[in-house]
């Protein structure tokens, strides 16, 4: 299909046209004209005041398949994505079975076949996620996979992340920490601090994130590899990284959405929609995060897109399981969070791909044409009717956020 989008201004620091107002013809999925008053037989989209931008590509999300359909599978999970802006995933292997063999890999690249949203499955780091053994990597990266996690359960053994790191750099993967040290975390909630009094419930110190991250920073310098830090939450963890990639580390880190806005404080109505991890933190720790942002220590802004089944989040507190539906609030939470829409598209368009090593969109003529278009001003309900995901476990649900993607454009594919 040939699409026209009228007077948009286009954000893409890699573009000759960035910043400048003009007309975007896309013609069989290739961009083939920009400039002023363009006429052609074509769809007409008028974006007067609205940003196009190469479409948003996530490090950090949680697609049911393999195993977990009722909560999410590929096509309610990419059709939320596109909702979302996103016209690129990487989906952590938090499955039943995990993603510990070239056989789901390219299981999920094949049902991805023929989406709007490019899937990149990442591999686990272990065997079955269990922390022992280090599972196929190499058969994984061949079949498909660009980098390597055991998703949400953090690498106790630094042994085994250390032969990670080695045996990823004999072929340029790129390993991702989750950092949480599990015996200072313990079974732990929420964060550790005056909340966590209140609340009358045991809490997790900053100091579980802060030492692995410190951990993993030793190890990545001691056998000379790049790594990657996901959603990290702490005012000493953006320091940590800080002072790393001053002394000239191979290190970049991302952060959720969600961890831009809400604090700690959000618990008080022990509501579990609220509940995440790494745990809502402190006012500090928001404010230093926005800092790492803007200075370049943080990276990558991810949606954490984790969702459940009614009945794993309407559930007391303590029982309920972690995450929230993040893939359509995620512009919406950055631009609160007060960022320049400038940096967003940095952070959600461009980083996560250099990153995960895969090609960077350009809004160029003769570029394949992979776009997002979005109004920064545009306030709009996320509720059951505008949610696409199958799940709707976000504390976000029946509230007007301010921020809304207009059209989402890849693979000669739209959604609007």
């Amino acid at each position: 299909m040939n699409l026209l989008i009228k007077s948009a201004t286009i954000l893409d620091p890699g573009s000759p046209f960035h910043q400048q107002v003009a007309d975007i013809l896309i013609e069989n999925g290739v961009i083939t004209r920009i400039g002023d008053d363009i006429e052609a037989d074509a769809e007409l989209v008028e974006a007067e005041g609205k940003y196009v931008s190469p479409g948003f590509f996530d490090l950090n999300c949680n697609i049911g398949e393999l195993g977990l359909e009722t909560k999410e599978d590929m096509r309610t999970g990419t059709q939320a994505a596109a909702a979302g802006g996103f016209t690129g995933v990487a989906m952590m292997p938090n499955t039943v079975p995990p993603v510990h063999s070239k056989a789901e890999i390219e299981y999920l690249l094949n049902r991805a076949k023929g989406n709007l949203v490019d899937v990149y499955p990442l591999g686990t780091i272990s065997h079955k996620r269990e922390g022992k053994d280090l599972a196929e990597m190499y058969d994984m990266y061949l079949s498909g996979a660009k980098a390597f996690t055991d998703g949400n359960r953090p690498v106790q053994d630094a042994g085994l992340m250390e032969r990670a790191l080695l045996y990823a750099q004999g072929f340029d993967a790129l390993v991702f920490s989750y950092p949480e040290d599990t015996a200072i975390a313990g079974k732990a909630k929420v964060n550790e601090g005056e909340i966590s009094t209140l609340l009358g419930m045991k809490g997790i110190p900053s100091l579980a994130e802060e030492l692995m991250i410190a951990r993993d920073l030793y190890l990545a310098e001691y056998t000379v590899s790049k790594i990657h830090f996901s959603t990290i939450s702490t005012v000493r963890s953006v320091e940590l990284i800080r002072e790393a990639k001053r002394k000239g580390l191979e290190v970049t880190c991302d952060v959720a959405a969600h961890h831009l806005v809400l604090t700690d404080e959000a618990l008080l109505g022990f509501d579990s929609q609220y509940k995440v991890k790494p745990p809502l933190r402190t006012k500090d720790d928001v404010k230093a995060l926005i800092k790492g942002l803007k200075d370049g220590t943080i990276d990558a802004i991810v949606s954490q897109h984790t969702p459940h089944e009614i009945e794993f989040k309407d559930v007391e507190f303590e029982v309920a399981e972690y995450g929230i539906t993040g893939f359509q609030t995620t512009l919406a939470l950055a631009l609160q969070s007060g960022l320049p829409v400038e940096l967003l598209v940095e952070k959600l368009s461009i980083n996560p791909r250099e990153i995960l090593g895969v090609e960077v969109a350009v809004i160029a003529e003769g570029e394949k044409a992979n776009i997002v278009l979005f109004d920064v001003d545009a306030t709009w309900e996320y509720n059951s009717k505008s949610n696409l995901s199958k799940s709707k476990n976000s504390p976000f649900m029946g509230q007007n956020l301010k921020g809304k993607v207009l059209l989402t454009y890849n693979n000669q594919q739209l959604l609007k």
